[in-house]
């Protein structure tokens, strides 16, 4: 994994989430991965971006990782827009997908293996409100024992449908009330670390 985008999905509102913490885990896993010798190129999505660029950057990462907020349980809506133009930009070029599996020729061919990704690998880094005891715990009332990457899975299945591996999240809890900005980038080194110790 020596090739590694980065895609920043934050998306600004004046007074409430402004992005540096976002900012912060981008610069870090920057400044982390280059020390491990990777090459990464960077995407702010806010800022906008070229579908056909971003569908080259992807062709050419070994790595793919979005650092997003957490907005009403899911990514910024500008990053959903960002998925539907890219990947069916790639769909159309036929560079990240050529369909979704199946033909008629083969039934035993499943849905969502169409995807030309083989080799790459996808991690999904997240700012959270929520507590960490929120998640895959039975007695907690809203996600009732669900952990995060059980919610994001409409997210890490994009990048499944198109072939990729899926990594185990990393997350900041609590980011609103009880914020550890030290702690958790402590946390994204070790989380990081492993990745490249397998």
């Amino acid at each position: 994994m020596k090739k590694v985008l980065l895609i920043n999905t934050h998306q600004r509102y004046e007074g409430f989430a402004e992005g540096k913490l976002n900012q912060t885990m981008v610069d870090f896993m920057k400044k982390e991965l280059e020390a491990k010798g990777c090459e990464v190129k960077l995407t702010n999505v806010e800022k906008g971006y070229d579908a056909v660029n971003e569908v080259e950057k992807h062709v050419w990462a070994d790595l793919i990782i979005t650092q997003s907020p957490v907005y009403w349980f899911g990514n910024p809506w500008i990053y959903k827009k960002y998925i539907d133009e890219v990947f069916n930009t790639g769909l159309f070029q036929q560079s990240l997908i050529t369909d979704d599996g199946r033909t008629r020729k083969d039934p035993d061919k499943q849905y969502g293996t169409g995807g030309k990704m083989q080799g790459k690998k996808y991690m999904l880094s997240l700012t959270w409100n929520a507590p960490n005891e929120a998640f895959g715990n039975k007695d907690q009332k809203m996600f009732e024992g669900k952990t995060v990457d059980d919610l994001f899975i409409a997210n890490t299945s994009v990048y499944k449908f198109c072939g990729a591996d899926i990594l185990p999240s990393f997350s900041c809890y609590d980011v609103m009330k009880d914020v550890d900005v030290e702690g958790d980038l402590k946390r994204l080194k070790k989380h990081l670390d492993s990745l490249f110790n397998k």
